[in-house]
């Protein structure tokens, strides 16, 4: 359970808590803090909670079985937002031409499923509804580029006043999501979020000059975040530069 309840804006967080390309985590990586039998709509009516959950540092997976349960990991990944983020050089070209178009939350369920769509996932039917619960109310988003009316990839996050928190990634078309990763990155640093929690490191957000911190450092990086007011955007704005 969470206690230590305090508020910011109108919700209600907790100072003390239950303890490739594509999708980035790795089970192997996480630490297990607590597993839940609820469905996914005793989880949707808890929304406050789940929020209090993820600004504490901790997230959702699912299971092999597909129980969702809470998770936490020793060492935090971050994108930076300053100069030491970087991508490849073929990516430079990509961008120049202009291949994709990037919007936000065009199609929120799509960019779920697309996340979703691996031999093993730990992004269950159940755990969909719980972000889709948490896009409708303002907390979850999806970053996307499109080629035409197709969407080409994109990336699952959760926006929590100054921090935004990477879920997962997906691709249909190559190079989509590395198009989106770097038009995530501007748009964060246009709207002055200060840190993008990538939760689990590998090669891939290597690339994108991704870096490790401990737990500790993390949650005192989260807590000077949530304590900056950021708007990510508006459910269904799309993304004009």
């Amino acid at each position: 359970m969470l206690i230590g309840l305090y508020r910011f804006g109108n919700k209600l967080l907790s100072k003390q808590s239950l303890r490739g390309q594509g999708s980035w985590r790795n089970r192997s990586a996480t630490i297990k803090i607590c597993q839940s039998q609820k469905t996914a709509m005793e989880f949707a009516e808890g929304t406050d909670r789940i929020i209090q959950g993820y600004a504490q540092g901790y997230f959702l997976m699912a299971d092999e079985m597909g129980v969702i349960g809470w998770y936490s990991s020793r060492q935090r990944a971050l994108i930076p937002l300053d100069e030491r983020f970087h991508y490849p050089k073929s990516l430079r070209r990509i961008l120049n031409q202009k291949r994709f178009l990037v919007e936000i939350n065009r199609d929120f369920l799509g960019v779920c499923r697309g996340c979703a769509e691996r031999e093993t996932t730990w992004i269950s039917p159940q755990l969909i509804k719980i972000y889709y619960n948490l896009y409708q109310q303002g907390w979850a988003y999806s970053f996307e580029t499109w080629q035409g009316n197709e969407l080409a990839g994109g990336i699952l996050g959760i926006a929590i006043r100054g921090v935004f928190i990477g879920e997962s990634m997906f691709y249909r078309i190559p190079d989509a999501s590395k198009v989106a990763m770097v038009e995530l990155v501007k748009y964060l640093k246009k709207k002055d979020f200060v840190l993008f929690d990538a939760q689990l490191q590998n090669p891939h957000l290597e690339r994108f000059g991704a870096y490790k911190v401990s737990d500790k450092k993390y949650k005192s990086l989260l807590k000077k975040a949530l304590a900056k007011t950021c708007i990510f955007g508006d459910i269904g704005q799309p993304l004009i530069f």
